[in-house]
């Protein structure tokens, strides 16, 4: 296999995981983290770290970050399966 097949491999492999639901939510998440990481750190008065943050946001947040979003990409779901989404092409 030439060197460019196998970076044109990595690269499709790569971009198959970017588009990924599960990379998504894992995205999704992390930024949730993340700013609670900041406010948490903000309130304190210093740097929490990741590892903290973490710990902290899924005891306290997680469930109901995660049952909200599962509503939000069903309500979404929902619309774009709507008849009334994508009207009908003309020929």
């Amino acid at each position: 296999m030439s060197s460019t097949a196998k970076e044109s491999d990595t690269s499709s492999s790569r971009e198959f995981v970017k588009q990924s639901s599960l990379y998504q939510e894992f995205l999704a998440e992390r930024e949730e983290i993340l700013k609670h990481k900041w406010l948490e750190s903000e309130r304190l008065g210093c740097d929490i770290g990741f590892e903290r943050a973490l710990l902290d946001w899924i005891r306290k947040h997680r469930e109901s970050w995660r049952a909200a979003r599962r509503h939000q990409l069903s309500v979404q779901s929902a619309a774009s399966a709507s008849p009334f989404s994508n009207p009908p092409v003309k020929k």
